[in-house]
């Protein structure tokens, strides 16, 4: 972790997958959550012609189903829709692809749902940087399969991935090649270390779940930076936990349940 990789953040799409302009933004009115009725934005695909199981409408049907589910930001949902997820999941489990379902890319791991990803990205853009058009440089926590680092690429200037098994990082690398995307750093290491050559970050994203917040991400999350990762609570589960780094100090709040691989540090 000397050096900053020189992998390649802007995807490129001229190979097949759809470009920003085949987006268009409608509203549609529904409940979502037990909530009454609200406008939702939703993101709808033009198809593409002849791309089998690249199919623009599977990942269009996905974003809809998003939005039902409560995912209301536009470039959350723009970049799902970019993003191929059967890219990343092996080909035997390739028809799963776009349901909401976690997948095993194996070394006892996987590939977080569609939904768990587009939450904690919404979540990222709802902090104080985000908000103000500022979410520059990201910091993920557990590459996997390189399927968020992908998502995230879309939605920040600037993403640092950090994975601790050899096979994934590796996985990731080649999972990510197609899209060639130069602001994707992938980086192999202790993710318990965070990566302090890359800090301060506007936000941190972990993909496992500990005990606690590791000090060392708290201290590179720049001001008016969020961090957002599942942590074991006292009743033994994990939950989604945001923190805030503003000038008075931390800010915590616990959110919904999850279900995450166990963070570990060290490398494999």
């Amino acid at each position: 972790m000397a050096q900053r990789p020189p992998f390649p953040a802007r995807l490129d799409f001229s190979s097949g997958a759809p470009s920003a302009k085949t987006l268009a933004t409608k509203t549609v009115a529904g409940s979502v959550g037990g909530a009454s009725a609200r406008a939702l934005k939703v993101l709808e695909i033009t198809p593409t012609a002849g791309h089998g199981m690249d199919s623009d409408a599977v990942r269009a049907r996905m974003v809809h189903k998003l939005s039902a589910m409560g995912i209301v930001s536009a470039p959350v949902l723009r970049a799902m829709g970019q993003v191929e997820r059967h890219r990343f999941v092996d080909t035997a489990l390739v028809n799963q692809a776009y349901e909401d379902t976690s997948l095993p890319i194996g070394l006892g791991q996987t590939i977080s749902k569609p939904n768990v990803v587009a939450r904690m990205g919404e979540l990222l853009l709802d902090s104080a940087l985000g908000k103000a058009g500022q979410l520059g440089r990201v910091l993920e926590i557990g590459t996997g399969c390189g399927y968020q680092a992908a998502v995230l690429a879309v939605l920040a200037r600037e993403v640092y991935s950090i994975e601790r098994l050899r096979g994934l990082h590796d996985k990731a690398r080649a999972n990510l090649r197609h899209f060639r995307l130069p602001n994707v750093h992938l980086l192999f290491g202790d993710g318990m270390l965070g990566y302090a050559k890359g800090a301060p970050y506007a936000g941190i994203i972990a993909a496992a779940g500990g005990d606690a917040i590791p000090q060392a991400w708290l201290d590179q999350l720049a001001v008016g930076g969020r961090l957002v990762a599942p942590m074991v609570t006292s009743g033994g589960k994990q939950a989604l936990v945001v923190v805030d780094k503003t000038a008075q100090g931390l800010k915590h709040q616990l959110l919904e349940a999850v279900h995450f691989v166990p963070l570990k540090s060290g490398i494999a």
